[in-house]
């Protein structure tokens, strides 16, 4: 039995809903991937949702939503979920109306937390109730103490994600998670946490969009297939983004895609999964992927997307058997 699904049909055809991740598989930065525009377009024409979901708080929906159609993506605004939409779901299952919130964080999670019925203030003055964090690329140093010091007085805190860098144009940065790492050893607290791979931002996105079998897309092992794993969804990588050949043979169980392909052009196609006979050799496609000594060997010929899945069938058979991971030296990626 293979480790990896498989598909007999498109899987524009075979799920609902599909809950992309932006960075990394929709853009990079301010520039599509390329042929995402045109792969999305065509898998709503199908009949397939979209819905578009990121942990980044700091923007909000309507922000994002200019981005995309920017790009070409026929996408609206009531399409996009976000982290701080998320945690301020959270924050209202826990607070009264009109409650007073003390913000840590950006515009996205402001107009969030009023969306919800609370107020965001940043004065300890107005005496709020709870502390909300979130990515904001101007907050003061003096915002980030006060709130650090209300947590540590107790206050429920949460977080719209944990994610320790960003992307930026000049390459990785700290992310919220750096900051929330900051406040919980200053604390000595964890705060309730909203974001992917937690399954607040994933029920927010079914709330808002709908649909009742979901496929997750991303290039994260870490949030969105982990996630998706925690929710019990389908998942499909994509390579487009911070995955690479290390990341891969390396996924344990708990992050660990159902499906893994090269970009968004999978959604239009089907998903076989490799055979792998008693030898332990994956075949498909003109594929053929063992280990050897510890050491991945990939030999044949064929579609790219059929290499990435004989490479991962190995590789997670040999994990799970020896406790590491393959030795990679030498592996020519496809194409």
């Amino acid at each position: 039995m293979s480790l990896l699904g498989s598909s007999g049909t498109p899987l524009q055809e075979a799920y609902d809903v599909a809950v992309l991740d932006l960075d990394g598989v929709v853009y990079r930065g301010r520039d599509a991937v390329p042929g995402a525009p045109e792969a999305l377009n065509a898998a709503q024409a199908q009949g397939m949702h979209l819905a578009f979901v990121t942990n980044n708080a700091s923007r909000p929906p309507s922000t994002v939503g200019d981005h995309l159609r920017s790009l070409g993506v026929e996408a609206s605004d009531d399409d996009v979920v976000n982290s701080a939409q998320a945690a301020a779901r959270l924050a209202s299952q826990q607070l009264d109306q009109g409650a007073k919130v003390f913000l840590v964080g950006g515009q996205g999670l402001d107009e969030a937390l009023r969306e919800r019925g609370l107020v965001p203030v940043s004065s300890v003055d107005e005496e709020p109730v709870a502390v909300v964090q979130g990515y904001g690329p101007d907050l003061a140093w003096k915002q980030i103490m006060a709130g650090a010091t209300l947590v540590a007085d107790g206050l429920p805190w949460i977080a719209s994600n944990t994610d320790m860098t960003i992307p930026t144009a000049s390459g990785a940065a700290p992310g919220n998670g750096a900051l929330v790492k900051l406040i919980a050893d200053f604390a000595a607290r964890e705060p309730q946490v909203a974001g992917k791979p937690q399954p607040p931002l994933f029920e927010e996105t079914l709330a808002r969009v709908g649909g009742e079998h979901p496929l997750v897309v991303g290039d994260r092992l870490d949030t969105d297939i982990e996630g998706a794993v925690t929710m019990g969804w389908d998942s499909l990588l994509v390579l487009t983004g911070v995955t690479g050949l290390e990341e891969l043979v390396a996924a344990g169980p708990e992050c660990r895609p159902t499906y893994v392909a090269p970009d968004l052009a999978a959604l239009a196609a089907p998903q076989p999964a490799p055979e792998v006979p008693e030898d332990g050799t994956a075949t498909l496609g003109g594929w053929s992927a063992r280990v050897e000594e510890g050491t991945l060997r990939v030999s044949g010929d064929g579609e790219p997307a059929d290499w990435w899945r004989v490479v991962a069938e190995v590789s997670w058979r040999h994990l799970d058997e020896h406790g590491g991971p393959v030795a990679t030296d030498g592996v020519d990626l496809p194409g």
